[in-house]
């Protein structure tokens, strides 16, 4: 299935119904009155968020939705029914905006949540609601209100607990299927990973989702490279993987580029916690492998663990670790200065940006 974060649509509510002059009719009865009907309600339109959704790829294929005019109103005091409404579905995680890509509408995030995007215009009276004391044959009746339209602008922020972020080719797409059951491309090139890709890790007993976006570049944050349009997919990671790859000439300066992007995006990322790794060990002899650890530790300012996602090794260390954050309760403002007197005893991958 084809991946699609963003789409732009067009979405309209029905008319309201006209409402029917009309008179009563009958044998014997000479002056009946009026019996017009009102017209029905035209159609709203809701947004639902469902499970099983992923992507925003249906609505690459049909961007115009408009509900039914409400129905007519009839003799005999007979209101016209409500036109059909119209239910959008999208997936878990979906923000919507208005056509200036900037006012937030909504943001859906868990199944079943439903909003009335639109409502539809109101039916209009038959000439009974017109009847009084000094009119007694009213011939008025009137057409059903418009329905509203706009554009709309729908923007997919993927929801998981986990968000791996690295350079291109820092193996986050090969730890992500060594852990999962995800397939994404795996290749020995920059940007194999052109779309994100999620994937359900069991470790100590539990599962938790882990999301993989494409690798970031220097100057991301102003949209060089892919990164920058899929960092959103992080925000509402409650930890992140960083890994640095262990086979570049200089990791610490790896990790200082990609902590830069992440501050200059901003919505909050640069302060989620986050446990940066050193990727890729299995390649390195045991002198290189040191002289890595301490480069990179030296620019975090605390130890790192050592992974390799193809042999495995430091692999569950890493994943306990995101676990634990995971569970972890949201600390509060009160308890920052209490965090910063606790010394820290043994090795803590974790480091709260």
């Amino acid at each position: 299935m084809k991946f699609l974060d963003t789409a732009k649509i067009y979405v309209k509510s029905g008319t309201g119904g006209a409402g029917c002059v009309s008179f009563r009719r009958e044998k014997y009865i000479e002056f009946g009155g009026p019996d017009g009907g009102d017209g029905g309600r035209g159609g709203h339109v809701y947004v639902e968020c469902v499970d099983g959704l992923n992507t925003l790829i249906d609505f690459r294929y049909q961007q115009h939705f408009k509900a039914k005019t409400g129905h007519h109103g009839m003799g005999r005091n007979r209101t016209g029914g409500s036109g059909a409404d119209v239910t959008l579905k999208v997936p878990v995680g979906t923000q919507i905006f208005e056509d200036d890509n900037e006012t937030l509408v909504a943001d859906l995030t868990h199944v079943g949540q439903q909003i009335t995007l639109l409502e539809g215009g109101g039916g209009g009276y038959g000439n009974t609601h017109y009847k009084s004391s000094t009119n007694r044959a009213p011939r008025r009746a009137d057409p059903g209100k418009p329905g509203a339209e706009k554009w709309i602008r729908l923007r997919l922020k993927l929801i998981a607990d986990a968000g791996l972020v690295g350079l291109p080719n820092a193996g986050k797409s090969t730890f992500l299927a060594a852990t999962t059951r995800a397939k994404p491309k795996i290749a020995d090139y920059p940007f194999t990973t052109l779309n994100p890709q999620l994937g359900v890790v069991y470790a100590g007993g539990r599962e938790f989702v882990l999301a993989d976006i494409p690798g970031l570049i220097e100057g991301a944050h102003e949209g060089t490279g892919l990164g920058d349009r899929f960092l959103g997919h992080v925000e509402r990671c409650a930890v992140l993987l960083h890994l640095v790859d262990g086979t570049a000439d200089d990791v610490a300066g790896d990790y200082r580029t990609i902590r830069h992007e992440l501050e200059a995006y901003g919505h909050g990322l640069a302060g989620k916690t986050e446990i940066v790794a050193l990727n890729k060990v299995d390649a390195l002899d045991d002198e290189t492998r040191a002289e890595k650890l301490a480069e990179l530790e030296a620019a975090v300012g605390h130890p790192v663990p050592a992974l390799s996602g193809v042999t495995g090794a430091g692999r569950d260390d890493v994943l306990l670790a995101l676990l634990a954050e995971i569970d972890a309760p949201a600390p509060r403002d009160d308890d920052a200065d209490a965090e910063d007197s606790i010394a820290d005893e043994g090795w803590d991958p974790c480091r709260s940006a």
